[in-house]
């Protein structure tokens, strides 16, 4: 009778890695330039390509906010936010305080983000299941959700106890106001034409 040890049973463990790692692989040539990635909770997810109806309705918010806040905040394009240790996404827009060096010494953190815009088309379920509760986590105070198929926006605020408390829907037709610049609203017309 063959007498085999037998080791216990143990699952395999995940690394995660922190945005330290994750931008120091990235700086090391890890990556492939064109790669478009976002870290998510310590994993690093390969984002879905950008097609044209995705990439027009960004170009027309990006318009429509530019012109609205003018100089009172900056209009931040599929940049990355520093959210925690272990996530830093790219919104497709971020509407950020003001800051005399542009954002050049650090990323933006939670607290400059006046409102996070994340235009899905193909990708509304990762964006209704992820993306949200992680800006509701790290409270940021106001996300779009920009629903190209549906004409839509889906408009997150009172972010507290790591949920939105809100959720209100605008429609082509209806304006919305942008959030820490009270006196300002935008239609919804203007970016989903």
């Amino acid at each position: 009778m063959d007498t085999m040890s037998v080791e216990p049973a143990s699952e395999p463990v995940k690394h995660l890695f922190t945005v330290d790692e994750y931008e120091a692989m990235g700086a090391a040539g890890l990556f492939a330039p064109d790669q478009r990635l976002e870290l998510i909770e310590g994993e690093v997810i390969e984002m879905a390509p950008i097609g044209p109806l995705h990439a027009g309705t960004v170009a027309r918010l990006n318009q429509v906010l530019t012109r609205a806040v003018e100089n009172r905040a900056f209009v931040w394009v599929q940049n990355p936010v520093r959210l925690s240790d272990i996530s830093e996404p790219q919104p497709d827009l971020a509407l950020l305080r003001p800051r005399d060096d542009f954002y050049t010494r650090a990323y933006p953190r939670p607290e400059d983000v006046l409102l996070a815009v994340e235009v899905a088309d193909t990708t509304r379920r990762w964006d209704r299941s992820v993306k949200v509760p992680l800006c509701a986590r790290t409270a940021i105070s106001e996300l779009w959700l920009v629903d190209v198929q549906d004409r839509t926006v889906e408009v997150f605020s009172s972010a507290a106890g790591g949920d939105y408390t809100r959720m209100r829907r605008a429609a082509v037709g209806d304006s919305i106001v942008v959030p820490g610049l009270a006196d300002l609203t935008v239609l919804v017309a203007d970016f989903l034409a």
